[in-house]
C-alpha cells in the first residue's frame, strides 16, 4: 500500500495507522470506504483505495496499484473493480473487527445514473449489500470516482 503521508507501507502498518488515527479522536464518527477505479493503457491500471474519513475533521487514505491484462469491456471492468473492492473490504473488515474497530465499511463504485454503467448499478449494489457492505455510487463514491481516479491517470 501507499500513503501520501507515510509513503510505501505494509498492510499491517496501514492497520496500525488506522488504529492510531481513530485513537486520536475516539469520540468522533468515522466512515471507512473502499473504492476501485481503473484506466486502460496497453494494460488496465487498477487503483484500490482505503479511505478513513473523520466526519467534520478530515481523513486519511491509502492506495495500491495493480496492472492487469487489458479489460476492454466496460461491464467486465466494473465487475472487476467491484470484485477487487470486495476482496480488500472483506480482509479489512475481518482485521478491524479483531482490533475492536467496527464502523462498517462502504464500497464506493465508480458508476452513476448517467453513462454506460448505469444499467449495472442495481446488480452491483445488490451484490455488495449481499456481501454485508454499504454501497455508494456517483456522486457520493469519492474513494473510487475521486481518489482512485486521480491515481489511475
Amino acid at each position: 500500500m501507499y500513503s501520501p503521508t507515510y509513503g510505501r507501507i505494509s498492510y499491517d502498518r496501514m492497520i496500525d495507522i488506522i488504529k492510531e488515527f481513530i485513537e486520536k479522536s475516539p469520540q468522533s464518527t468515522y466512515n471507512i470506504s473502499v473504492g476501485t477505479d481503473s484506466q486502460n493503457f496497453g494494460y488496465t491500471k487498477t487503483v484500490i483505495v482505503v479511505a478513513i474519513h473523520r466526519i467534520g475533521s478530515g481523513g486519511i487514505f491509502f492506495y495500491d496499484i495493480k496492472n492487469v491484462k487489458k479489460i476492454t469491456n466496460i461491464s467486465q471492468k466494473l465487475f472487476y473493480e467491484t470484485s477487487t473492492s470486495l476482496d480488500i473490504a472483506t480482509k479489512l473488515s475481518e482485521t478491524l473487527q479483531k482490533e475492536g474497530i467496527d464502523f462498517g465499511i462502504n464500497i464506493h463504485v465508480d458508476a452513476g445514473k448517467k453513462g454506460q454503467t448505469s444499467k449495472l448499478i442495481p446488480e452491483i449494489v445488490g451484490w455488495i449489500k449481499a456481501c454485508g457492505f454499504g454501497c455508494e455510487t456517483k456522486p457520493n463514491s469519492y474513494a473510487a470516482s475521486s481518489i482512485a481516479d486521480k491515481y489511475t491517470k
